[in-house]
């Protein structure tokens, strides 16, 4: 079978290409960076020619609340339309779990806007919605600190490994159309704060870590439901301690 992935040279997008090509299907790593981009279209139709999945792992490179409703929009209607004229069976796309709860964030609002083109299409669809990802510690920590410490929400998250939500990914792509959104979450709920902690901990960092409910998540307050999931989620098996351990992100 034929797949395409637009994002395919991304974090989840290159894990997810090798996932499919392994099992033998006909893979494209659909990216500016292989000639296909679905802002401008260029590329779209020769890499839809034949496929009968489209996977979505595509992010925008700003977030700015005008410029990421912009891409997801333009790159939306740009996809949804060239799959139309290939007879596209599948729509894929990888969303974030909370998204409905989220919308004082422009990059939620934006990323809610793909999803009601994805559900207003014919085309027929899966969303899948992961939760924060392992390898996004670092980047979190980075946004909360000021000076020689970080002030970071207790919220609670469960959070999963790039790796488990390309496999998630692929069992999507793989499987008939649910037309519906679905869940992927890690095994553990932690709090925000101490999943930081130990990141640091684990690179070497000295950076005071300080519990604070204030504080903001990418510009918006957060609690314990904002980025947990639903009782019917998915659960992937590997644990952030695990994780930590065996990437480079654990390595001193």
């Amino acid at each position: 079978m034929k797949i395409v992935v637009i994002g395919g040279t991304g974090l989840i997008g290159t894990k997810l290409v090798n996932k499919l090509r392994h099992v033998g299907h006909e893979v494209v790593a659909a990216s500016p960076k292989t000639g296909v981009n679905s802002i401008t279209g260029e590329g779209l139709a020769q890499a839809l020619a034949g496929a009968e999945v489209l996977v979505d792992v595509a992010n925008s490179p700003s977030f700015e609340d005008k410029a990421v409703l912009d891409f997801f929009e333009t790159s939306g209607r740009n996809l949804l339309t060239a799959e139309s004229r290939a007879n596209v069976r599948h729509h894929v796309v990888l969303s974030v779990v909370g998204t409905d709860r989220m919308l004082a964030s422009g990059y939620f609002r934006a990323k809610m806007a793909q999803e009601e083109l994805i559900k207003a299409s014919p085309i027929p669809y899966t969303i899948l919605r992961a939760t924060q990802f392992f390898e996004f510690m670092g980047g979190i920590a980075q946004s909360s600190t000021h000076g020689d410490t970080a002030h970071v929400s207790p919220a609670l998250l469960q959070p999963i490994a790039a790796e488990d939500v390309a496999s998630a990914l692929a069992d999507v792509a793989l499987a008939a159309p649910a037309n519906a959104t679905l869940e992927v979450a890690g095994p553990e709920k932690q709090p925000l704060a101490e999943l930081v902690r130990r990141y640091l901990s684990a690179n070497g960092k000295s950076l005071e870590v300080i519990v604070d409910a204030e504080a903001p998540y990418f510009g918006i307050r957060i609690d314990d439901r904002s980025l947990t999931p639903g009782t019917e989620a998915r659960i992937m098996p590997t644990r952030f301690e695990n994780w930590l351990a065996q990437s480079s992100a654990g390595t001193r």
